[in-house]
């Protein structure tokens, strides 16, 4: 070819791939996803088309390889024949009108059902937690399923590891589940490794992305659960991975910034469900199924006991299940919404369900933190604000340098929610994540508390204060709002 034509070719070629590229973009792009999510990807390729396009083939798909998503209707199929604990539910006093349905919703969508006769019991120090966490591995005879978003070997968290390493060599079956990527990134990851290899425990890693192991699935799709079962007779469950609460980052120390979290220690046939969701993700990162080791749910003889739905989520079912709880419980509020959520960034249909509460003239309130770790999520979520305080929803900020994590909300004096899931589309998405739905007086009560407790420790935000934010604050939370819906 005459050197004068190789330039105007490649241009040709350069061209004509890019048309194409724009083109597939348009036909591909819109199919099965939100509109607002579809119109991301699409600016995105258009602004930048090569990258755009293979940044979409990486990260465009939000489900799970197929065999995984097979797995996981294996489980609901033997979950949806669970009956143990259902005969115990409290009807008296009288449900809400609006409750029923949404427990089917709730049971269709994930297959567990809402049980009674159960008992729960709030961490809320950081410490406390993970001492109460480490005595109950302590006390296990039978099997410890152990399962975390982070799992890291530090100071802090040492006497857990030494209760597991206890437990297995007193002839406990001891199961560890930890999510590859959050603790790759964590420090002191190698040495967690080492440890694990060392003190006798079968573990894995859950969603690892090893391609030359030919373990491979959208590397951001990962497993958010925090889950810690004993003998099946008692279960925690909440916001707190096993890490110290500074997660050992250099920028978190120097900052000063110190985790406060929630976890919750349930007793009674909800536990099953929890373990379910364990033997799940183990089933789905070993095949082995581990349906063998359950054993009848025994209710807590408590005087008080509460009922209890495990509500699992994730990449492996086909709808957005907490999503789904979610909106249908903040549509059917009378009274009061007070929601804790460390990542606030709504869809569309949230962010609708949550100021259509407050325009109703419901009392919606949601507690935040004053600063963050992660910078695109918290300038995102910023920039619901000013919808959310128009709307006369009450935004409050929990004093720095704590990061409030606790992940939980309350509908009027009948509902709680608690769990892993953050209120922000990669939780609804992207994450498999355990949300308990309760109903119990004495548990609602026991969370207006700590509800309190916040409210003392915050500050409330207000809407001229927030329009008088300097101008490259707005740039940058409008930006990262682009961002947050690109999933």
């Amino acid at each position: 070819m005459d050197a004068a034509w190789i330039a105007p070719t490649i241009a040709g070629i350069a061209i004509a791939v890019d048309v194409v590229i724009r083109v597939v973009a348009i036909i591909v792009v819109p199919i099965n996803r939100r509109p607002q999510t579809a119109a991301a990807w699409l600016l995105a390729i258009f602004l930048i088309p090569y990258l755009g396009f293979i940044l979409f083939l990486m990260l465009g798909s939000t489900k799970l390889p197929r065999r995984r998503r097979e797995k996981q209707r294996e489980i609901n199929k033997y979950i949806i024949e669970t009956k143990t604990g259902m005969d115990a539910v409290l009807i008296d006093p009288p449900w809400p009108d609006w409750l029923e349905p949404i427990v089917e919703l709730n049971r269709t969508l994930g297959a567990m059902p809402l049980v009674g006769g159960n008992t729960a019991k709030l961490h809320t120090v950081y410490d406390e937690s993970l001492a109460a966490m480490t005595e109950a591995v302590a006390g296990a005879e039978r099997f410890v399923h152990a399962e975390f978003y982070i799992l890291a070997h530090d100071e802090t968290t040492a006497p857990f590891f030494d209760a597991l390493e206890a437990a297995a060599k007193r002839g406990v079956t001891v199961r560890v589940l930890l999510d590859h990527i959050a603790s790759l990134r964590s420090p002191g990851y190698l040495h967690t490794m080492r440890t694990l290899k060392s003190i006798g425990v079968e573990w894995q890693l859950m969603l690892p992305v090893q391609p030359w192991r030919g373990r491979y699935q959208r590397p951001d799709l990962r497993n958010h659960r925090k889950i810690l079962v004993v003998d099946g007779d008692v279960a925690f469950t909440g916001s707190q991975n096993m890490i110290d609460r500074s997660y050992n980052k250099r920028g978190n120390i120097r900052r000063g910034l110190q985790w406060k979290d929630l976890m919750v220690q349930f007793e009674g046939p909800i536990v099953a469900g929890i373990n379910s969701l364990f033997v799940t993700d183990w089933y789905s990162e070993t095949d082995e199924l581990l349906l063998r080791e359950s054993k009848p749910a025994v209710e807590s003889p408590h005087e008080h006991p509460i009922d209890s739905q495990v509500v699992p989520s994730g990449p492996g079912f086909d709808g957005e299940n907490n999503l789904r709880l979610f909106n249908a419980l903040l549509y059917n509020a009378q009274e009061r919404i007070i929601i804790t959520s460390p990542y606030f960034v709504p869809d569309d249909s949230m962010l609708y369900a949550i100021t259509t509460a407050a325009q109703r003239g419901l009392d919606v309130q949601l507690f935040m933190s004053e600063v963050a770790d992660q910078p695109v999520v918290y300038h995102a979520q910023r920039s619901y604000y000013e919808a959310l305080l128009r709307s006369g929803v009450r935004i409050w900020l929990y004093a720095a340098p704590t990061v409030l994590h606790a992940k939980h909300f309350t509908i009027d004096d009948d509902i709680a929610v608690i769990g892993s899931s953050n209120m922000d589309m990669r939780s609804f998405s992207l994450n498999l994540e355990i949300s308990v739905m309760v109903r119990g007086a004495s548990f609602i009560d026991e969370l207006r508390g700590l509800e309190a407790g916040y409210r003392a420790s915050s500050r409330e935000l207000g809407l001229e204060e927030w329009l008088d934010r300097p101008f490259r604050s707005k740039v940058l939370d409008n930006l990262a709002r682009l961002s947050s819906v690109v999933q």
